[in-house]
């Protein structure tokens, strides 16, 4: 989005045109980050790491034509719906958003953190290690307050920190050509069977409830600023997880588990359009580079947007309500051509993919560093993988933990130091209870599932 800035300019698109062209490839993109994450075990982008979870499963059952499909239909409910929400409900939604403050969001990314352990692991204690290396690693770099450089041991290359684009494709991707290598291609991210390419109306209909669940938890997380779609996948995941009778299904390819975080993040992007559009807030990265966008052609988001600018605003959600259409059409029937990707041999696939991993992100960064930081990350995931260790905890302590420090730091600076203002509000005190029950609860219940039953007399 960012490169086509300066395409928009040069064609001399209006205001309402650039905008179009620029969410069309928005909701393109969230869209397209579950394809990967299917059928190669490589997320696609930050929102679709929780559709590797139960997507890729599908695929190694012989499912994959059914994953895509249900993921696509999925997409085409949060999105939709998201964009009715946008359309209906975003200068209430803007109100809401202003309740939530530095302690709201620090406990908010506790509660995240704090259920990480349900997430890929059947045990607590690992993944809150993998949790706290993510958050190691996202602190190393810049101080955002003090300028003073930690954790950087005096490299220059760490001084920016460490790109989570560098970190994911070496924990997925790198790791995979690991594992390929070890078992010569018989556990590798490719080793899945094509199935038979239907539409699954049972299972779309078993997630229906599912989707619309996830929709509402998507598009809430998406209102609030700095949220964005992760946070959204991961918390319709978790909260569908939680009410599920079948959770031991969850990481193993249950189909509501490709549904839910593929709702969620794409109604979290329809969501992070409020606040920038009623208050010039950035929901996320991306909205971040269309208010850019938007000040460059002299339009200035906020309430008066809706009145000042109407054309603006309603060519923006009608562009989206087609995109959201448009994307079902070509994606539902364009799944037998995703899937051929699988009839690519392994031994040629794997490394083409671990190629183009590296051509993209050196022609991001245009650092040789990147390169063997990224490879050290494949190394990482390799041996964790060995150890049972699950790597989407680093993943997401990586994504969340600058902005959960930066909320921490902001919350101690506002009240002088003063911890208690961490629990100054209702909805702080409501999701740091929430985080401790998810951290605690899961123990508890493992052990009750392992107690022997008495034998009936």
């Amino acid at each position: 989005m960012a490169i086509l800035i300066p395409l928009a300019f040069s064609f001399g698109l209006d205001a309402t045109q650039a905008l179009v062209l620029m969410t069309s490839v928005y909701y393109g993109a969230m869209y397209g980050g579950r394809i990967s994450s299917i059928l190669l075990n490589i997320p696609g982008d930050e929102p679709a790491l929780m559709t590797t979870l139960d997507g890729y499963p599908m695929a190694k059952q012989g499912r994959a034509a059914d994953a895509l499909v249900l993921s696509g239909v999925a997409s085409f409910v949060g999105a939709l719906l998201a964009t009715i929400g946008l359309m209906l409900m975003a200068p209430i939604l803007a109100k809401v958003a202003y309740l939530f403050g530095p302690p709201e969001y620090f406990a908010l990314y506790l509660l995240a953190f704090c259920t990480l352990g349900g997430v890929s692991a059947k045990n607590q204690a690992k993944a809150a290690i993998a949790s706290m290396i993510g958050l190691g690693i996202a602190m190393i770099g810049l101080d955002n307050q003090t300028g003073m450089p930690r954790l950087t041991f005096g490299d220059l290359h760490l001084m920016d920190g460490i790109d989570f684009l560098v970190a994911i494709v070496g924990l997925f991707a790198v790791t995979e050509i690991f594992v390929f290598i070890e078992s010569h291609g018989k556990e590798s991210a490719i080793g899945v069977k094509l199935g038979k390419i239907k539409v699954p109306f049972k299972d779309i209909a078993h997630s229906f409830f599912a989707m619309l669940r996830s929709t509402v938890i998507g598009f809430v997380a998406g209102v609030l600023p700095g949220a964005g779609a992760s946070l959204g996948s991961f918390l319709a995941y978790m909260s569908e997880k939680s009410i599920a009778r079948d959770k031991d299904t969850f990481g193993t390819g249950n189909p509501r588990g490709v549904a839910a975080p593929e709702a969620g993040n794409n109604a979290a992007a329809g969501g992070a359009l409020v606040p920038m559009l009623t208050l010039g807030v950035p929901g996320s990265g991306t909205t971040a580079v269309l208010l850019a966008l938007l000040l460059t052609l002299n339009i200035t988001p906020g309430p008066l947007l809706f009145d000042e600018r109407p054309e603006v605003v309603w060519g923006l959600i009608a562009a989206l309500l087609i995109a959201n259409f448009v994307l079902l059409i070509m994606n539902v029937p364009l799944v037998r051509l995703f899937v051929k990707i699988l009839s690519v041999p392994a031994w040629l696939l794997l490394p083409g993919i671990t190629m183009i991993s590296f051509a993209g992100i050196y022609s991001l960064s245009g650092s040789s560093f990147d390169l063997l930081l990224m490879t050290a990350f494949g190394l990482l995931g390799y041996f964790m993988r060995k150890l049972d260790v699950p790597t989407v905890p680093i993943i997401l302590g990586i994504l969340l933990g600058k902005n959960m420090e930066d909320s921490l730091r902001r919350a101690m600076v506002i009240s002088d130091g003063d911890w208690t203002y961490l629990f100054s509000s209702g909805i702080s005190i409501g999701l740091w209870i929430a985080a401790v029950a998810g951290f605690i609860a899961p123990m508890f219940l493992r052990n009750l599932l392992r107690k022997p039953t008495r034998p009936q007399s």
